[in-house]
């Protein structure tokens, strides 16, 4: 992988590496006239030509996508057959950092953070865009400590058939574990990301996923196995919570809450 800082990508140089995983590399970057600093986005592999204008016709859509809680999208292009996003800058990290693995939150954080992050992909799925890579790491927190989701460029450009890398396939299986049944089977809807929300939720509360394993193991315990109840792990979990998480993780979309708002307003009472 190239160390990229000192490059100029669009309007921006690139400052400093602030990440990266198994898709791209994350610079903070700097524009050129304002100084207003930015997170850039490159994406490891470069696209074949025929790709460029699909790339291109999905940021455009994710760049529409404006709304308080979701990481706005400030430019993106091709360079070099490259193709990376500009994206609003948070400072202060991801949930995943702020609370490593076995981490238990309080039910009142969960809720307002699930409120938030449900308002987000509410909003996404009303203009028909949906997430599919809804996991902690994809969760910022902004500069008023509020929760931002990011990533749903990404998410989308990742999926190209073209894209094969041993990196991916890592960054693959650490997502496998927040996937729905049917999004593994590649039919992906609204509710695959309600259900992604639940495992995190599930996860927060009782301070691990529901299912552990290897890449296809985990694949077809989401496919088959029912969840471990989560007061097993949380005796003190109220039974009316379990029972919305639960709901929300269930096998068959239909079965879940008509809409992720639905799914958050549950949890709420």
């Amino acid at each position: 992988m190239a160390d990229r800082v000192g490059e100029q990508f669009g309007s921006y140089r690139l400052v400093r590496l602030l990440g990266q995983g198994g898709f791209a590399e994350v610079y903070l970057g700097q524009h050129n006239y304002l100084d207003t600093p930015a997170a850039i986005k490159v994406l490891h592999h470069r696209l074949a030509s025929d790709d460029i204008d699909s790339f291109l016709n999905e940021a455009r859509t994710i760049a529409r996508l404006i709304h308080p809680q979701i990481v706005r999208v400030l430019e993106f292009n091709v360079q070099d057959n490259v193709p990376y996003l500009v994206v609003d800058y948070a400072p202060n990290g991801t949930l995943r950092k702020k609370y490593t693995r076995g981490t238990q939150l309080p039910v009142a954080t969960v809720v307002s953070y699930v409120r938030q992050i449900a308002s987000a992909l509410q909003y996404a799925h009303e203009q028909k865009i949906i997430h599919r890579d809804v996991k902690p790491e994809n969760m910022l927190i902004g500069r008023q400590h509020e929760i931002l989701l990011s990533d749903f460029g990404i998410a989308l450009v990742a999926q190209s058939s073209h894209y094969e890398s041993t990196q991916g396939i890592q960054e693959l299986a650490g997502t496998i574990a927040y996937m729905a049944p049917e999004q593994i089977q590649s039919q992906a809807g609204p509710a695959s990301d309600q259900y992604s929300l639940a495992v995190v939720t599930y996860e927060w509360l009782s301070g691990a996923r529901p299912f552990q394993g290897s890449f296809a193991e985990v694949a077809v315990k989401h496919t088959m196995v029912a969840p471990p109840p989560l007061r097993e792990k949380v005796p003190t979990l109220p039974a009316e919570v379990e029972a919305v998480v639960m709901k929300a993780l269930a096998k068959d979309p239909k079965d879940r809450y008509a809409s992720i708002q639905a799914f958050a307003s549950a949890l709420e009472r």
